[in-house]
Order: C-alpha cells, then sequence, then structure tokens
C-alpha cells in the first residue's frame, strides 16, 4: 500500500477483468466476445472518419448515434445517454442515481462490477440470494407486503415472511432499497426472466431506480425498454461489446426517462464531456442501423449455444438455460476448477469463478462452431478419457 493513496484507495476491491493472454492457437472462450467480426459498414464507418478531422474534439452530446439509437427503440435522443462502454454508464448510474440513503439491492450471484462500484462510491447494498435454480426471485425484490397486478399477473407477498436475505455490513433485513439493479439476462447465469416479472419489479418499486442491465439481452431475452414510457423510474442499459461484436471499440447506452438521462449527463460532464472520440461514434452508428448483420450474427450464435448445450449435456454437464452468448455449466463428477485447469493444459480458456455456490460451474463463451467442437473435444477427455 502507498503512503500517497487516500484511505479510499486502500479498501478497494477492484474488478478483475476476464483473462487476455497471449498464447498462440488459444481458444479463447472466457470474455463472452462476439465470435465474428462487426459490420462491414461499422469497418466502413472507422475508416471513412480516419481522416485530418480527428484533431477536432468529437461532438459531446453524441446526437447522431443517439439519434439512431433512439429510432431503434421509438424514444428520442432525449431517452438517450451515451458512454465509453456500458461499464462507464454504469459507474454513472451507481453514482448518479443508486447512491441513496437506503441500500441498493442486486442479486449475490451476478456481474461482479456491482459491488465494486459500491465500494467505489461508497454505496451500502443488499446482495439477494438467487433461488434454488439460480434465478432472480421476483418476490425478493418487492417492498413489505406488495400487491399489485402488472402485466395481468397479480403478486402478493409479505417480505417479513421472505426469509433473511445476504446483506452488505450496513444494511438490515427490514431496509428498505434505495435502488434495484440486475441483469436479464443474469451473468454469469445466463438464466433470463420474462418481460413480465421485470415489469413486476420495476411497477412495484416506484419510488426508486430499478436498472436492468440487458448486456446479453439480445441473444434470447425480451428488452425492457419498450416498458420505458410508462415507467419513469425505469433504466435500461446496453451495450454493443456483445451484439453488435464492438468489444474494443468501447461504446454503451442507456435508455430511460429524461429525467434520469439529465442526471446522468450531469455526472458524465462533471468527469469527461467527450467520452466517445470520432471513430467510436461512427462505428457505434453503422452498427445501430446495420440491422440485418446484427439479426444474422446474433442467430448463429444462438444456433451454436444451443448445439453447444446439448454437446455438453450429452457429456453429463449439468447447464443452466442461457438467453446469452455464454452458458453456465458444471459436471457432477469434476470440480469446476479441476476442468478450468485441464481445458487450459489444452490452450481452451473458460471463465471459473472461485465463489460460494458456482465453484463448480464453468462460464463457457459461444465461440465458432470450430471452437465449440474443440472445446467439447477436450472435455469428452477430462470427463469420460477419451
Amino acid at each position: 500500500m502507498s503512503r500517497f493513496w487516500n484511505k479510499l484507495v486502500a479498501t478497494l476491491d477492484p474488478y478483475v477483468p476476464g483473462e487476455q493472454p497471449r498464447i498462440q492457437n488459444l481458444v479463447k472462450l472466457n470474455t463472452n466476445e462476439h465470435p465474428y467480426g462487426p459490420s462491414p459498414k461499422v469497418l466502413a464507418a472507422i475508416a471513412a472518419h480516419t481522416n485530418d478531422s480527428l484533431r477536432l474534439y468529437p461532438d459531446p452530446t453524441a446526437l447522431v448515434l443517439r439519434q439512431a439509437i433512439a429510432k431503434r427503440f421509438a424514444l428520442t435522443p432525449d431517452h438517450v445517454f451515451v458512454g465509453n462502454g456500458s461499464d462507464e454508464v454504469l459507474g454513472h448510474v451507481f453514482h448518479a442515481l443508486l447512491k441513496q440513503d437506503a441500500p441498493v439491492w442486486f442479486p449475490d450471484i451476478t456481474y461482479s462490477f456491482y459491488p465494486v462500484y459500491c465500494g467505489l462510491y461508497q454505496i451500502k447494498f443488499r446482495a439477494i440470494p438467487l433461488d434454488q435454480h439460480f434465478k432472480i426471485a421476483v418476490k425478493d425484490y418487492l417492498p413489505d407486503s406488495v400487491a399489485l397486478s402488472a402485466s395481468g399477473v397479480t403478486v402478493s407477498v409479505d417480505r417479513a415472511a421472505a426469509g433473511a436475505l445476504a446483506a452488505g455490513p450496513s444494511s438490515s433485513v427490514a431496509e428498505r432499497a434505495g435502488g434495484i439493479i440486475f441483469p436479464n439476462p443474469n451473468a454469469p447465469t445466463g438464466c433470463a426472466n420474462p418481460l413480465a416479472e421485470v415489469e413486476q419489479i420495476v411497477a412495484a418499486n416506484p419510488d426508486i431506480v430499478v436498472v436492468v442491465d440487458e448486456a446479453y439481452v439480445d441473444f434470447g431475452a425480451q428488452t425492457a425498454a419498450a416498458l420505458i414510457e410508462k415507467y419513469p423510474n425505469l433504466l435500461v442499459v446496453h451495450t454493443l461489446s456483445k451484439s453488435r461484436s464492438l468489444a474494443g471499440l468501447r461504446v454503451g447506452y442507456a435508455l430511460g426517462h429524461p429525467d434520469l438521462i439529465q442526471g446522468l449527463d450531469r455526472v458524465k460532464n462533471s468527469f469527461n464531456s467527450y467520452p466517445l472520440d470520432n471513430l467510436a461514434l461512427a462505428g457505434a452508428t453503422a452498427a445501430i442501423e446495420d440491422e440485418a448483420y446484427f439479426e444474422t450474427s446474433r442467430n448463429a450464435v444462438i444456433r451454436t449455444r444451443d448445439a453447444l448445450t446439448a454437446g455438453l449435456q450429452n457429456l453429463g454437464f449439468e447447464v443452466l438455460p442461457s438467453a446469452a452468448n455464454f452458458v453456465f455449466a458444471r459436471h457432477p463428477g469434476h470440480k469446476g476448477a479441476d476442468l478450468a485447469a485441464g481445458l487450459r493444459a489444452k490452450n481452451i480458456l473458460v471463465r471459473h469463478f472461485n465463489k460460494p455456490r458456482i465453484s463448480d460451474f464453468l462460464r463457457i463463451t459461444v465461440g465458432t462452431d470450430q471452437q465449440c467442437a474443440q472445446l467439447l473435444t477436450a472435455c469428452r477427455e477430462l470427463v469420460v478419457g477419451q
């Protein structure tokens, strides 16, 4: 620890990104990158903007990109916020909207950046356990004794009878939420909640912001973007890193009521007025507008995911139902750490989380058909011995 650090820095437990090794002939299935490249129109747009105009600052409002995103979701640009990847967008969300007097609620098994942001911005939190099927249970996100009807579904819950919840050090079972955030589909499980269940959570919590992190939504879940006009407390976050094949360009965005977007803009413009450069703005706009390429590439991933799931199940793996571009799987006869190490020895990289309840699972990115075939062959050798 450096003597020049402030007290907060010394307490931080930073996010650990997926490994990016420089190994030849590596089958890299650990960071949920798209197996296919971005749209040719994206590359052409970036090339067209690689010129003398780079001496100029980019548009701080990212208006053209926001217009393209707004058009896709039948919203206005005032409903759209953009940032340097969805991680930066989420960072601003925690700072601007979720730093309240009460703790923010999120699942205990979820995107591990959420508790990191809580540590950075000194936000109390409550980690709510997933159910026995590793899914988000709607009842756990409803206020005390709530009865509501959303999308034709009636829910009645007495929180006092719901059982104790895992909590951050400053929270208690009776404490109400200061905000809610959860991925849909969840990560690293890949499990998705239907839109009706998402709406139940949003409708039941009208006085706090509910953030739905939809990084993987395009691979099989329903987006909550259609609910934005109905619920001013809803914020939906997307990234172009997954279904748009642009992890290297770093573009993310949020959709929500203009009041929420203005709050994010106030934080962004107090931090960095130019989070997206000219190349990122051009490439991201082209990616959003090329719907045909988007549909073709995401459907290819979905087909390969389904085949990979079936192949793993044939080898005796339990595979959670995935609506993402990865699968979450474990084998009853082998520890997750041992399988991850065995695959690495065969030049195949997957993600292993040494955490309670999921230590025997592997998160496996859906690669190309050839990469997934190599993975299945290696898994067969590890679990069957042939």
